[in-house]
């Protein structure tokens, strides 16, 4: 059905894909529209697909569905003033519309985390391209940084995650990505199959108050997988 979302402009982009039941949050859906793609893809002609594009360092901004259903299935943890780790923010889109759902004047921080110091120059500069994306930057409630995926981000006074989005598939749920993660509060991420079969599967994982932990496997999907910097 991905197929069929692409549009000429953002709106019509986001329509199509509301209209085809791939976003199926109005909030979402809102969100996503004060974020125009074409400030974050390589090939603005391009910018309206709903398909993956390349972004180098063999890193790619995920079509908008994904990102979409990412946000869905967060969104009960994507409120204003909530805290959200994006780990591998890459072109920095899905760090934008993140944005756009929790930060606030109550507060809300959005932190991108590439392994590749270029990929994070390149969100930085992307959000720059809008006044509310500049001035989200300069308040400090969005920031991107240089670090591995795997291990996390322990932000200044150790506070923890609210939710944490993984753009790139893991070998498996990294133990330091789950300690950082709020009771309660919820990852999202794809994680290669143990079968050696090299498939990947989205994964939904949930801390709840009491620290315990549920995991919900949702569909398949191919990811960059989610490694060391290149040498």
């Amino acid at each position: 059905m991905a197929w069929r979302c692409s549009g000429n402009t953002n709106e019509e982009l986001l329509d199509n894909l509301f209209n085809n039941g791939l976003i199926k949050s109005p909030t979402v859906k809102d969100a996503m529209s004060r974020v125009d793609r074409a400030h974050y893809c390589p090939s603005p002609q391009y910018a309206y697909e709903d398909s993956p594009q390349s972004i180098g360092h063999a890193a790619t901004i995920s079509a908008p569905h994904m990102h979409a259903s990412a946000c869905e299935s967060l969104l009960p943890f994507l409120y204003p003033g909530a805290r959200i780790l994006d780990v591998g923010s890459g072109s920095g889109y899905l760090t934008a519309v993140l944005a756009e759902l929790v930060c606030s004047k109550e507060g809300g921080k959005v932190l991108g985390l590439e392994h590749i110091e270029t990929l994070r120059d390149l969100g930085e500069a992307n959000m720059t391209k809008s006044d509310t994306g500049k001035r989200l930057i300069e308040s400090g409630k969005v920031s991107f940084v240089v670090g591995d995926g795997r291990l996390g981000w322990k932000d200044q006074g150790g506070e923890e995650w609210d939710a944490i989005h993984v753009g790139a598939a893991a070998v498996k749920l990294h133990k330091a990505l789950l300690e950082q993660l709020r009771r309660p509060g919820r990852i999202f991420i794809p994680v290669e199959d143990k079968d050696g079969s090299g498939d990947q599967f989205i994964w939904v994982v949930d801390k709840s108050k009491d620290g315990s932990v549920t995991k919900e496997q949702l569909y398949g999907v191919r990811y960059v997988p989610l490694t060391d910097a290149p040498k």
